[in-house]
């Protein structure tokens, strides 16, 4: 075996995607990840470095109730863990997850914002945190676009949009709202501008109440609310 493919080897077994949903995706998934996991051994280091299939490991396919898609990791070092959005407990909170949080105390009445970034609580309740792009380069926004990720991730979203007719997709700015074509036609949609401050205090992000929505839109298909204040 050459170096090259002992490498690329050792990041696919360093990564993998859980059983239950290589066997929910098929085929087609496995495929394409092996051509992405063979092009991210080649690119040296990506964040995050560990936890890449983290959000699915939290939650499996018959569990997913909500999906609240990113568009690509957290680039500085440490901020990134496998979860759109969130952050581990004692990094600074990122401007987009602050607005979020803005928000959330708006919708829900919260009397406190919450302390740490981490919404591992949420994928515990079935809110599927996907990014669009899996693995980024350190300080290089979008710099993994090129290696397939988007391509598998409208898959996961088509395949979940079909499976799970009870649940919530939460699309913010237009890099998620360009995802809309690979949902199932009766999907469950809420949409606005994207939480960055740069889009956010353009307007029409702020007061669109979409925790509630959400909880609102699962109840009229039978199902239990998200508690979204667990993190707090």
């Amino acid at each position: 075996m050459t170096a090259g493919a002992a490498s690329n080897e050792a990041e696919s077994g360093r990564h993998q995607l859980p059983l239950v949903w290589r066997a929910f995706l098929g085929h087609r998934s496995d495929e394409m990840l092996a051509q992405i996991l063979d092009a991210l051994a080649r690119e040296g280091e990506f964040y995050p470095d560990a936890g890449l299939f983290k959000a699915f490991e939290l939650c499996s396919p018959d569990e997913v109730r909500v999906v609240l898609l990113g568009q690509d990791p957290y680039h500085r070092d440490g901020q990134a863990h496998g979860l759109a959005f969130s952050v581990p407990d004692g990094v600074a909170i990122p401007p987009s997850l602050r607005n979020i949080f803005r928000e959330l105390r708006t919708d829900l009445e919260w009397p406190a914002t919450p302390s740490s970034g981490n919404l591992t609580v949420w994928a515990s309740q079935g809110v599927l945190l996907l990014n669009s792009i899996l693995s980024v380069k350190p300080n290089a926004p979008a710099s993994h676009a090129h290696l397939g990720w988007k391509e598998w991730t409208d898959l996961v979203l088509r395949e979940v949009s079909l499976a799970r007719k009870d649940a919530v997709f939460l699309l913010w700015g237009d890099f998620a709202k360009h995802k809309r074509r690979h949902l199932s036609p009766d999907a469950l949609v809420i949409s606005a501008r994207h939480p960055s401050p740069q889009s956010a205090n353009k307007g029409g992000f702020f007061g669109g109440c979409y925790f509630s929505k959400v909880n609102d839109l699962l109840a009229t298909r039978g199902g239990a609310p998200i508690d979204w204040a667990g993190i707090l």
